[in-house]
């Protein structure tokens, strides 16, 4: 006879990996539990396994956050999961209701605990309801690969990630901090012609990325220009950057502070903070006539004072 739970069993064995509570969901609650306790590092702190395993959800196996739900025999799952078993409970198939589990919250807000890049240097704790928060902006969690060309999904330091850069993406590596690139298209009236580049530099003891690409701007192409920094967002605040791209007696200047690549590409790139390029003006600079883009673009980076 086939069982009826197999829709439980199946979810028990395979969780469905979702995404825990935004950061902004949990600050209203991080500021009224634990009032008096300090955001910046503690000593370090043993908790003891088995009570976080009575914070981890049963289906997604991530974290719970309030409101946290139990069924009439006590059994435990996040908010997120509820509706997914169909609020019937996944370790007794008893329904759920809406019963809460004050009990727990509350040994959830007496928790104090390690942020989990420990390993990578944080030697921080926080309180339960305030690490999530922490964990967004810990200047030690890895960063993204800022290859543009494909959704790479590799995370790693900064090191590891220039090396993944140069074997993995075959990307352009310089050592200075001045630049000189000659930019040819063919057909640049259409857009996936138009691909775009990464070269990253090495200069001051940093590295970073310069990127030039073209996307769509209403009917016509746009080319860009930007550099970003590869380090947290204080660090790239020390440097600043000018890009140069003109002929036939015409020039465009363009100056900034290189963005973080905290900041993902396509936000810097949608912001428009870089050497923006009309199609028209970009087609005048590469003269002849007009059907390849030929753009020379110059610049350099320095240290501020």
């Amino acid at each position: 006879m086939t069982s009826g739970n197999n829709y439980f069993d199946d979810m028990r064995v395979k969780p469905e990996v979702v995404d825990p509570p935004k950061v902004d969901d949990l600050m209203e609650i991080s500021e009224n539990v634990n009032e008096h306790a300090q955001h910046t590092p503690k000593p370090n702190l043993t908790v003891a396994s088995s009570v976080r395993e009575l914070l981890e959800c049963p289906v997604c196996l991530s974290a719970m956050y309030p409101p946290i739900h139990q069924c009439s025999n006590g059994h435990t799952i996040c908010s997120v999961c509820k509706p997914r078993v169909h609020n019937r409970c996944p370790t007794c198939r008893h329904e759920l209701g809406n019963i809460r589990c004050l009990a727990l919250e509350k040994v959830a807000a007496s928790l104090e605990l390690p942020c989990k890049y420990h390993t990578l240097g944080c030697s921080g704790i926080y309180p339960y309801y305030c690490k999530l928060k922490h964990e967004s902006q810990c200047t030690f969690r890895p960063y993204n690969c800022p290859y543009a060309g494909s959704e790479c999904t590799v995370v790693g330091d900064i090191p590891f990630l220039v090396n993944h850069l140069k074997d993995d993406h075959k990307v352009d590596m310089h050592n200075g901090s001045t630049f000189n690139h000659r930019y040819v298209k063919s057909n640049p009236h259409e857009v996936e012609n138009a691909t775009w580049m990464l070269t990253v530099f090495s200069c001051f003891g940093q590295y970073f990325c310069l990127h030039f690409e073209a996307f769509q701007l209403g009917m016509a192409p746009v080319y860009i220009a930007f550099l970003r920094f590869m380090g947290d967002d204080t660090e790239a605040k020390n440097y600043s950057y000018s890009l140069e791209v003109g002929a036939n007696g015409r020039k465009m200047i363009w100056q900034g502070v290189p963005r973080s690549i905290r900041d993902g590409h396509r936000k810097v790139r949608d912001s428009y903070d870089g050497l923006v390029i009309q199609r028209n003006m970009a087609l005048f600079f590469s003269g002849g006539d007009r059907k390849e883009l030929k753009l020379r673009v110059t610049g350099r980076i320095w240290k501020e004072q």
